[in-house]
């Protein structure tokens, strides 16, 4: 793809002209595919309680010596996927100890029919949402591999929204990551601590017709949140890589603010 104009949104500019580097992002992987985690990465499911239940999750580990610092992963409105499992294990390759929650645990898990995962996912409520995904810090806490006080959150899609909003309910985060998710109401932006980085697509008019009234509120709550729209793709394209080198763009964009949020200082 050829250089295209830079556009410049919340106060960061991005362009669209990179060159895709192997394993630099995850690839989309049809969605019964079994999961081979490589050499450099010890992935595995694992259970943790958040009240008297049970959720079980995708954990993987980096290969370093030293304790890591930890991401939550919040999946699409597809559940859990090998999408979300692969890019757990990414997010391990690049350093970070990384837990994806099958937030569809207390409905018995992620169904086989997207379609049957998207209507259990509407019908979960945020609160228990939040309960989840505290109960999923308090987890990587309990990690002798994990920093317990370098946790941060990514989300796509759906869980783009829930990483948003739950940066408004967990003043403890250092960093939250929204791959194409809304933004929460303007009144909750005060409660955020973490600083957030927002990745969308230029081809998204539903989540993009929003981003004006994120900045304003963001600004206006004085949170450092900076985001870019990708020129040229559309809704997921992290997960459908409709071009790669734009993904692997992003990709890469996530991981060096996760390092500077979550190594540094």
């Amino acid at each position: 793809m050829g250089n295209r104009a830079v556009r410049r949104l919340g106060g960061w500019a991005v362009g669209a002209c990179g060159v895709a580097v192997a394993m630099s992002a995850p690839a989309f992987i049809p969605a019964r595919s079994p999961v081979r985690p490589t050499a450099d990465v010890h992935a595995e499911y694992v259970k943790y309680l958040s009240g008297r239940d049970s959720i079980t999750a995708y954990l993987a580990y980096p290969e370093r010596k030293d304790p890591a610092p930890a991401v939550i992963v919040i999946h699409e409105v597809f559940g859990m996927s090998d999408f979300i499992r692969q890019t757990t294990e990414q997010l391990a390759r690049d350093g970070f100890v990384a837990l994806a929650p099958d937030l569809l645990s207390r409905r018995g898990g992620t169904p086989g029919s997207p379609d049957d995962a998207r209507k259990l996912i509407a019908g979960l409520a945020p609160d228990t949402v939040t309960m989840d995904l505290d109960a999923a810090a308090a987890y990587l806490k309990t990690l002798k591999a994990a920093r317990s006080d370098r946790v941060g959150v990514i989300g796509f899609c759906w869980g783009g929204g829930q990483s948003f909003r739950y940066a408004t309910n967990n003043p403890s985060l250092r960093a939250f990551v929204v791959c194409y998710g809304p933004g929460p109401d303007a009144a909750a932006m005060a409660r955020i601590r973490a600083k957030g980085l927002g990745v969308y697509a230029e081809n998204d008019g539903r989540i993009d017709a929003g981003l004006a009234d994120v900045s304003a509120a963001v600004k206006q709550a004085k949170v450092d949140y900076r985001y870019a729209v990708y020129p040229g793709v559309g809704h997921g394209f992290l997960r459908t890589r409709e071009r790669p080198e734009v993904a692997d763009s992003a990709w890469r964009a996530v991981v060096r603010f996760f390092r500077s949020e979550l190594e540094g200082r």
